[in-house]
């Protein structure tokens, strides 16, 4: 979508980002031909790399961002802490040092005591970063976190930090100048996460006092006057939950993605200031000419499944509604309707950022945007960040960045089974689709009298729907009689000592490919409703996705139905489905990082098989029995597709 909103685009490279956005090269390049006088960098790849800011320089092109100086300290985390600790700012207790010898970071760790925190010395953005509780899980983790970290950041230099029970994450988005101005514009609180990454954020942050606000800003201006810094930066701070006692952590030489909640509150464009100081004029706003206004949240759009432990997603983006922005409301979208997300960047798809009057407005009007924030082809969160902004802590403030583990059966209820009158919306929905307009003057009654048969019988569709999201719940079976042009009776079947409901007259009709109108109960319904077909290449199973889907938005919420594959077509797919209970598949689009077994190993349950990498995101699957390894189907490098066999284990004879 950038490439089209841009005045010009040029190609520096294929989709991954070591032969592209990686490229200084390439890039400055592009600068040269298109005569560009300044880079921004943007949030993430090289907008934190001094190596970059460096090139451009002495390309005489100016580099929208700090001096590389102070990208180098605080990119450093152990440098960092160092500066802080001599400009007072409080740190972390932990090993920052150079020996890099897994024994002695060991060992520091057990001086530390367990629970403990590896993070990337050059890290950001949750990568390289590993929470450890004992001792005989520490090698592996610091394998993993070295491993994600060289591919991230191409350093592999890891610091061990003792790790907090209850932290929040607070940061105080700062500015300089380069005539030796600096100011804060406030806090952010972005506690609350998955695999260490933001989801949702706010600002300014709940719960915290006037005083320790002020601390907070004071702090954040001391670290950046300490590495003479100009431009925009975030200074992020641990806050004990327990001992209202906050830390510095790291400091983020570039604009935040969460900016935006900043911009909502101080009424600022900050990529404006950036290009402001860029061009060497001072700060728009004095300290104390900084307003806050209200309160503003921020909920990342990802494409990910979180009843699969966030697991990302890829695949086209088939439907795709959002919500009006308005005066409190923005949407940032990175992609439109017909979009195909791809493994190769970070799964991050949308922003919609709310503003209000107080927390509790902006809370309100960040639920409204989601529960209109509509999207089929590939999993999301949409739904779960609804769940995570209506729930009793998170409205009340009481945040950490252990929110979702400690709040997980909340935030993740049993799935019900699907309600009578969706049942019965899924049906007439079906049934008129298939249904094709008539015009009754042009057409015969052949092709119009859908409603009835000889012999006044009246015509009857019978479907079945199974729940996606509950495949343990038995199958409904709904009865649709076309009693009339548009008028229907409907008959759900009531499943484990459930009643039968009836719906009598019931009129309905499509007044878009998407959307039901219908009326029942004596309530007038407009249902969005988006069929998914199964690809063409995918034989038939029991699995939902192989199988037609029904998304159905309704009530602020999505319920997704499949109708499953008549008998003789599963018939035809069960032998792929036996062969696919023998292997370790990929479970989404990957590229392989390692295999870890070869031919004729014995392997125990839970020992590793394969690393796989989507989005920048590792995943360690594992075999979930004892077995030997009869073949290996794929190699390090490879990129392989969602269910293919990876990995063959038979059983111990």
């Amino acid at each position: 979508m950038h490439v089209k909103l841009a005045d010009e685009a040029f190609c520096i490279g294929p989709a991954p980002s070591a032969e592209s956005y990686l490229r200084v090269d390439r890039i400055i390049d592009v600068c040269k031909r298109s005569g560009a006088q300044a880079v921004h960098p943007g949030y993430g790849f090289l907008s934190e790399n001094a190596k970059f800011a460096s090139a451009l320089a002495k390309a005489g092109i100016v580099f929208i961002g700090p001096p590389v100086q102070a990208i180098i300290s605080m990119g450093s985390k152990s440098e960092s802490k160092d500066i802080m600790t001599a400009a007072g700012v409080p740190c972390v207790p932990g090993y920052h040092g150079t020996n890099q010898d897994p024994a002695h970071l060991l060992s520091c760790a057990e001086e530390i005591t367990f629970p403990v925190l590896i993070k990337a010395v050059m890290g950001g953005g949750g990568k390289g970063m590993r929470v450890v509780e004992s001792k005989e899980h520490f090698m592996e983790a610091l394998e993993s976190a070295k491993r994600e970290a060289m591919k991230a950041f191409g350093d592999d230099r890891v610091l061990v930090e003792k790790y907090i029970i209850r932290p929040r994450h607070v940061e105080v988005q700062v500015f300089g100048d380069q005539i030796g101005n600096v100011v804060s514009l406030w806090e952010r609180d972005c506690s609350v996460q998955r695999r260490h990454q933001k989801i949702i954020e706010e600002a300014p942050a709940p719960g915290i006092s006037e005083e320790t606000r002020a601390d907070l800003g004071a702090k954040a201006v001391a670290a950046a006057k300490a590495v003479k810094y100009e431009g925009a930066g975030t200074v992020e701070f641990i806050y004990d939950n327990d001992t209202s006692k906050f830390y510095f952590m790291e400091m983020n030489t570039r604009l935040q993605v969460e900016h935006p909640v900043t911009e909502m509150i101080t009424q600022q464009d900050l990529v404006q200031w950036q290009l402001e100081v860029a061009s060497g004029n001072p700060l728009p706003l004095k300290q104390d000419e900084i307003p806050r206004v209200g309160h503003a949240f921020e909920a990342r759009i990802y494409a990910e499944n979180p009843r699969n432990n966030f697991l990302p997603d890829v695949g086209p983006l088939l439907y795709l509604s959002t919500p009006e922005p308005s005066e409190n409301l923005r949407v940032e979208e990175g992609f439109k309707q017909g979009s195909n997300i791809e493994v190769f960047y970070d799964p991050l798809i949308a922003k919609v950022v709310a503003h209000g009057r107080d927390r509790t407005e902006a809370l309100r009007v960040l639920r409204k945007a989601l529960e209109e924030y509509k999207v089929v082809g590939l999993s999301t969160n949409v739904q779960f960040l609804h769940t995570l902004a209506d729930n009793k802590n998170f409205i009340a403030g009481d945040v950490e960045t252990a929110f979702i583990s400690k709040h997980f059966n909340d935030l993740f209820p049993p799935t019900t089974p699907p309600s009578a009158h969706l049942l019965a919306q899924a049906a007439l929905f079906t049934v008129l689709r298939d249904q094709p307009p008539v015009d009754p003057v042009t057409t015969s009654p052949w092709g119009s009298l859908h409603f009835r048969r000889f012999g006044e019988d009246v015509y009857q569709r019978t479907l079945i729907f199974a729940s996606e999201q509950a495949p343990e719940i038995p199958p409904a079976k709904v009865h649709v009689f076309s009693t009339s042009p548009g008028v229907f009776d409907v008959e759900v079947e009531g499943t484990s000592g459930h009643a039968t409901t009836i719906f009598s007259s019931v009129h309905a009709a499509l007044t878009s490919p998407s959307t039901l109108s219908c009326t029942l109960d004596s309530e007038k319904l407009l249902t969005t409703i988006v069929s998914q077909s199964p690809p063409a290449d995918v034989p038939a199973s029991s699995a939902s996705n192989t199988a037609e889907r029904l998304h159905i938005f309704h009530n602020g919420s999505k319920t997704t139905l499949v109708l499953p594959p008549p008998k003789w077509l599963l018939s035809l797919g069960g032998e792929v489905l036996d062969a696919a209970k023998k292997g370790i598949r990929a479970p989404m689009p990957s590229v392989v990082v390692d295999v870890k077994v070869n031919v004729g190993d014995v392997v125990k349950k839970g020992q590793v098989i394969v690393i796989l990498e989507s989005m920048k995101t590792e995943s360690v699957l594992r075999t979930e029995k004892d077995g030997r390894v009869v073949s290996v189907a794929c190699k390090k490098g490879e990129m392989v597709n969602e269910g293919k066999e990876l990995v063959e284990i038979a059983d111990l004879e």
